[in-house]
C-alpha cells in the first residue's frame, strides 16, 4: 500500500474506521483493504489509485474519492449495525505488530487497516500484506461464510459489503477488469497458499505494460510504435515523469519539426519528417504512461486533446512557410488551409455522430450488423482502420512525403487521402443512420445543439421559426445554407456584396436548422455542415483576395475558431457541457463570423492590406477570448479527470 502512495492506519472495528476517516482531510482519497487480502499489486493499483471514479473496488479492497466520503461513513455505520443484528459482532482482536503507519510527506491518499482475524494474525503471508499497507474494515470471525471461485476458497469480507452499500446509496463503484490478475480474500491457510501460487504464476508487470496500450488503435500505431513506446512509458514512470510533461515534450518536438520544415531546405525537410515521427512516439507514450501509472487528470485530458491539433496544424504552417522559402517560392497556403479545414470537418463528423448515437435506444441497423460480422475477419479490421487515415498513418505519410518530396506534393496526397477517408466514413454513417430506427435522447439533442455553435443571429431566427420537429428539415436547411454561402462566394469572387447576402441567407437557414431539437436520423450532420460553411467561406475569400498575407491570416483565423470548436467537443465528452453561452454570443457564433468576414471582404477590397489586417485582428481577438476562458475552465473548474479509452483513432 505504501508503494502505491498511501499512508496506512489501523482500526479494529467500524467505530474505529469512522474515527480514522474523520481525521483524514476532506480533499484526500481513502482506501480500505481487508488485512487478509492476497493478490497482485497492480490489482490494488487499479482499484485504489485511478482518479477517474468516485469509488472503485476489487474483492477485499475499496477506494473512495472525497465526493463519496459521506456515503462511505454511512455505509460503515450501516454494515456494522447489520453485523450486530446477524450476530457477527462488531470487532475483532487488534492488529499485530508492524501494522502501524507513519504518514507519508505530501501524500494525498490515506489508508486505514481495520482489525485482523486470528487466522490473519497467525499467518505469515497475511502479516506481509498488512505491513505492506493493507487496509480494511472489521473482518468477520472464522465462522463467516466462505465461497469458492476459480478453485480458491474465499471468505466473506466486510469491505465487499461496503462496496455493495455504496452501490445501494447511488455511488457508482467502478470494478476494473482484472483478467488474469488475482484479488482475493482466502478463507484459510490452504486457500491462501493457492492464491499466492496464482499470484506467482502471473507477471503483473507484463500485464501492466500490455494494458498501457489501447485495445483498439491504428495499424501503424499498433505495429510500428506501441511495441517499444510502452517501454519508454515505463522508463518515464520510473523516473517520476508525468504524462503532461511527455505531452509537452511531444508538442515542443512537433514545433521544432515545423521550424525545420519552414527552412525550405532538403536537410530541413528530412529533419522535419524524422522529428514528426518522434513527436508521434511521444504522443503515444503520454497516453501509455497515463494508463501505466494511472495518472489521469483534467489538465492532461485537455492538453492531450488540443495539442494533437496544435502540432498538426503548426506543421502545416511550417510546410507552407518552407515552400515559400524553397527555390521557386511555391505558395501552398491555400492547400495548407484546405488540409486544416478538411481534417477539422472530419473530426466534427466523428464527434457529432458519436454524440448523437452513443446513448440512443433501439440503436441497431443492418449496416452496423454487417460491420460487426466483418470484425470477425481479422484483415478487414485493419484495412478499414487504415482507410480512415487515423493519426498514425496520417503523420507517417506526411513525414515520409516531407522528407522525399515537396510541400505541394505532400498537401496534394494529404488532401486526396483525407477526402477519400471522409467520403468513406461519412457515407457509412449516413447509411447507418438511414437504416436504423434509433430513438435519440434529449442529452444527445442538447450536445448537437452545443456543437452547432449558434450565435445571436441564428438564435433570433430559431425563436421565430416553427419548432415542430421534422426528420430531415435540420440537415436540409444546414446543407442549403452551406451550399448557398459557399457557391455564392466562389461565384461572385472577392469584393462583391453577393457573398454578404448569401451569408445572411445562411444565417437564416442556420436558425431554421436548430429551431427544433436535433433528434432526426441525420441531424448529426448539422455541426459539420456549419463548420464546412464557415471555414470554407474564409478559405475561398482569402484565396480570391490575392492580397499579400491574406491566406496566412485566414489560416490563423480558422485555427483560432477550430480551437474553440475542439474545446467545445472535449468539454462535452468530459460531461461538463459546452463553453458559456455568453462566450459563444460574444464571438458571434458560426453564422455571425461568416457574415462578418464576408462584409469585411466587401468593405475592404479596395485597400491593399485592409482584408489581411481585418482577418488578423479577428483571429487575435477570437484566440484571446477563447484561450482565456478555456484555460480558466480546464485549470480551475474542477472538471472530472477523463481520458480517451475508446481507442478510436483520431
Amino acid at each position: 500500500m505504501r508503494s502505491l502512495g498511501f499512508d496506512v492506519r489501523t482500526a479494529t472495528d467500524a467505530a474505529a474506521v469512522t474515527a480514522e476517516l474523520t481525521t483524514v482531510p476532506a480533499h484526500e482519497r481513502v482506501a480500505l483493504v481487508d488485512p487478509r487480502f492476497v493478490g497482485h499489486v497492480h490489482a490494488l493499483r487499479l482499484a485504489l489509485t485511478d482518479p477517474r471514479f468516485p469509488a472503485a473496488a476489487v474483492r477485499g479492497a475499496l477506494s473512495v474519492q472525497p465526493e463519496a466520503r459521506t456515503a462511505l461513513v454511512r455505509a460503515v455505520t450501516a454494515t456494522a449495525a447489520t453485523a450486530r443484528t446477524l450476530g457477527h459482532g462488531s470487532g475483532t482482536p487488534a492488529a499485530g505488530p508492524g501494522t502501524g503507519a507513519v504518514p507519508a510527506v505530501g501524500n494525498p491518499s490515506q489508508a486505514v487497516r481495520v482489525g485482523a482475524t486470528e487466522a490473519a494474525e497467525t499467518d505469515a503471508s497475511a502479516r506481509g500484506a498488512a505491513t505492506a499497507g493493507a487496509v480494511g474494515t472489521a473482518a468477520p470471525d472464522r465462522a463467516a461464510d466462505a465461497s469458492t471461485a476459480d478453485g480458491v476458497t474465499a471468505t466473506h469480507s466486510r469491505v465487499d459489503d461496503l462496496a455493495a452499500a455504496l452501490d445501494a446509496e447511488g455511488v457508482t463503484v467502478h470494478r476494473p477488469e482484472l483478467g488474469v490478475l488475482v484479488a482475493d480474500v482466502p478463507a484459510d491457510a490452504e486457500a491462501r497458499a493457492a492464491a499466492r501460487d496464482a499470484v506467482a504464476a502471473v507477471d503483473d508487470e507484463r500485464v501492466r505494460l500490455r494494458s498501457a496500450v489501447k485495445a483498439r488503435d491504428g495499424f501503424f500505431t499498433t505495429y510500428c510504435i506501441s511495441p517499444y513506446s510502452r517501454y519508454i512509458a515505463r522508463w518515464c514512470a520510473r523516473r517520476g515523469l508525468t504524462p503532461n510533461q511527455v505531452t509537452t515534450a511531444s508538442l515542443l518536438t512537433a514545433l521544432i519539426a515545423a521550424a525545420c520544415a519552414a527552412t525550405g531546405t532538403r536537410p530541413g525537410f528530412v529533419s522535419a519528417g524524422v522529428l514528426l515521427i518522434a513527436s508521434f512516439v511521444l504522443d503515444c507514450t503520454d497516453g501509455q504512461l497515463a494508463r501505466y501509472s494511472l495518472q489521469y487528470s483534467t489538465l492532461g485530458a485537455w492538453l492531450d486533446a488540443t495539442f494533437d491539433r496544435a502540432k498538426e496544424y503548426a506543421y502545416y504552417a511550417g510546410l507552407a512557410l518552407g515552400a515559400a522559402r524553397a527555390g521557386g517560392g511555391d505558395d501552398v497556403w491555400a492547400l495548407a488551409l484546405g488540409a486544416m479545414v478538411l481534417q477539422t470537418c472530419r473530426h466534427v463528423v466523428d464527434f457529432a455522430f458519436n454524440e448523437a448515437n452513443h446513448d440512443a435506444t433501439a440503436n441497431t441497423s443492418p449496416t452496423a450488423a454487417l460491420s460487426g460480422r466483418l470484425d470477425s475477419v481479422g484483415w478487414t479490421v485493419w484495412v478499414r482502420r487504415m482507410i480512415v487515415l487515423p493519426i498514425g498513418e496520417r503523420w507517417a505519410m506526411i513525414a515520409v512525403l516531407t522528407a522525399v518530396t515537396t510541400p505541394r506534393i505532400t498537401f496534394y496526397v494529404l488532401l486526396v487521402g483525407c477526402a477519400l477517408a471522409a467520403c468513406y466514413t461519412t457515407a457509412g454513417r449516413v447509411l447507418r443512420s438511414l437504416t436504423r430506427r434509433a430513438k435519440r435522447t434529449d442529452r444527445a439533442a442538447h450536445a448537437l445543439a452545443e456543437l452547432a455553435d449558434s450565435g445571436p443571429l441564428a438564435e433570433l431566427v430559431a425563436k421565430a421559426a416553427p419548432r415542430k420537429a421534422s426528420s430531415y428539415l435540420a440537415p436540409l436547411s444546414a446543407a442549403l445554407g452551406a451550399a448557398a454561402v459557399l457557391a455564392g462566394t466562389a461565384a461572385a469572387g472577392f469584393g462583391s456584396w453577393v457573398p454578404v447576402g448569401c451569408a445572411v441567407l445562411y444565417a437564416v437557414l442556420a436558425g431554421v436548422a436548430v429551431a427544433a431539437p436535433l433528434k432526426g436520423p441525420l441531424d448529426w450532420l448539422v455541426p459539420p455542415l456549419f463548420r464546412a460553411a464557415e471555414y470554407g467561406t474564409i478559405l475561398v475569400l482569402a484565396a480570391y483576395a490575392e492580397v499579400n498575407g491574406a491566406l496566412p491570416a485566414a489560416f490563423g483565423l480558422v485555427a483560432a475558431v477550430a480551437y474553440h470548436h475542439y474545446d467545445t467537443v472535449y468539454r462535452i465528452r468530459g460531461g461538463t457541457g459546452a463553453p458559456p453561452r455568453r462566450l459563444v454570443r460574444a464571438i458571434g457564433g458560426h453564422e455571425g463570423r461568416t457574415v462578418a468576414v464576408t462584409a469585411a471582404a466587401a468593405l475592404l477590397h479596395h485597400q491593399n492590406q485592409g482584408f489581411t489586417i481585418a482577418l488578423t485582428a479577428l483571429a487575435a481577438v477570437l484566440a484571446l477570448a477563447v484561450l482565456i476562458e478555456s484555460i480558466r475552465f480546464w485549470v480551475s473548474s474542477g472538471a472530472p479527470a477523463v481520458h480517451d479509452e475508446t481507442g478510436e483513432p483520431a
